[in-house]
């Protein structure tokens, strides 16, 4: 089989996995009739926690995942769905006293924790934007404009560079800043620049704002310049306001997933010289995601650097979705053989391993031994549809004939 009817083999199947497992799952059984929007959990048992906190995180990403499957099949059922979302959004997470979306809900709807998660933030814009994308919808880019103007009033780092992790209700100092208990509490980090990055790329494409270009622009020159090591080729993960790392700590989903963003980002931008110098990085960021890859076709989690380097060997789902997208991003850009090969080998591992061909859905991950992981959710505050559903309906962007 050759390259053309392999890509095509996998087009096929990542369809049938987007349209036939993963949307029909959020669609039948997250869909809060009771108290509206969706349900904030489905545990890795598969049990309903009807009364579980609604994170910003979740109700995001099903927007831009239903945005973004609407935008491509025209299937109004997923509009639907979508709308859902950011009537959801626009009417229980937005704080309309102070700006910007409150962190988490209760089940009911009313406000639990008000705190300015500049990556939830973020996140909503990327759902909001694509929805503008699919639909044109004024409401939600005015939504989107405003969420970017308040990052940019209160979390942009005027003389330092970069945006600050996260402020409370007011846009106040906070002193736990971190965005999971296992994050360290700086004030800048990796993962959130990363997702104002992807953000930020939505929302130029249906607003062509003279300040949204100019941080863009600065996003990926910070990238290049500050949050990847230029000597491993890895992205450093927290830092203090001066760019100071302390943490050795090597995290290959993070990795493999922002070479294809920034690549992304470069590309929308059509800076010619910025999207020349991210892609002479992106093969390097490549080869060093790829340190965490098995032979089985799997990434592992991450490595921690120190006097006994550890491993977390879990198969974490997001991680092996965003492999692919990486590698075949990367075998685009350069033809690397190996990196088709590679994005293949994963997609079987996820096929084999990750979908839940029997409830729908892929699960969490699976542990170091083996065995599924249903310890943590099949759908909940971080679990969501948009890493998987992303890698469906990228690969059939770019790949569909």
């Amino acid at each position: 089989m050759n390259n053309i009817e392999r890509l095509g083999q996998l087009v096929d199947e990542v369809r049938d996995n987007l349209h036939v497992n993963i949307l029909p799952f959020w669609m039948h059984q997250m869909i809060d009739e009771t108290q509206g929007g969706f349900y904030g959990q489905i545990d890795g048992e598969g049990h309903l926690h009807a009364d579980a906190p609604k994170g910003a995180i979740l109700n995001a990403r099903i927007l831009w995942t239903f945005s973004s499957a609407y935008r491509l099949s025209g299937q109004t059922s997923y509009l639907d769905v979508a709308t859902r979302a950011k009537e959801y959004i626009l009417q229980h997470f937005m704080d309309t006293v102070y700006g910007g979306v409150y962190w988490s809900l209760h089940a009911d709807g009313s406000c639990l924790d008000s705190k300015k998660q500049i990556y939830a933030l973020a996140f909503v814009i990327y759902g909001l934007s694509e929805y503008v994308r699919a639909t044109q919808d004024t409401e939600a880019l005015d939504c989107a404009i405003s969420i970017f103007k308040a990052i940019e009033a209160h979390s942009f780092d005027y003389k330092k560079n970069g945006y600050g992790e996260a402020l409370t209700r007011e846009w106040g100092s906070i002193s736990d800043m971190r965005l999971s208990d296992k994050d360290e509490n700086e004030n800048k980090t990796m993962n959130t620049h990363l997702h104002i990055l992807e953000a930020y790329t939505n929302l130029y494409r249906v607003y062509k704002d003279k300040t949204v270009e100019d941080q863009l622009r600065n996003l990926i020159q910070l990238f290049v310049s500050k949050i990847l090591n230029n000597v491993t080729f890895h992205l450093e993960l927290f830092f203090d306001d001066d760019w100071n790392s302390k943490y050795a700590i090597d995290s290959y989903g993070h990795d493999i997933e922002s070479a294809w963003l920034l690549h992304e980002a470069a590309v929308v931008l059509d800076d010619k010289t910025l999207l020349s110098t991210v892609e002479s990085v992106i093969p390097q960021i490549v080869q060093s995601a790829c340190e965490g890859y098995m032979e089985d076709g799997s990434m592992i989690y991450e490595k921690h650097h120190g006097n006994e380097n550890t491993l977390d060997t879990e198969r974490h789902w997001w991680v092996q979705a965003e492999t692919v997208v990486g590698l075949l991003d990367h075998y685009q850009l350069t033809g690397d053989q190996t990196s088709l090969d590679k994005a293949l080998s994963t997609w079987e591992y996820i096929k084999n391993h990750l979908v839940d061909e029997e409830n729908g859905e892929w699960y969490w991950g699976i542990l170091p031994d083996g065995q599924v992981n249903k310890k943590d959710d099949k759908a909940g505050f971080w679990k969501c549809p948009y890493h998987n559903g992303r890698m469906c309906m990228e690969i059939i962007e770019r790949f569909e004939k």
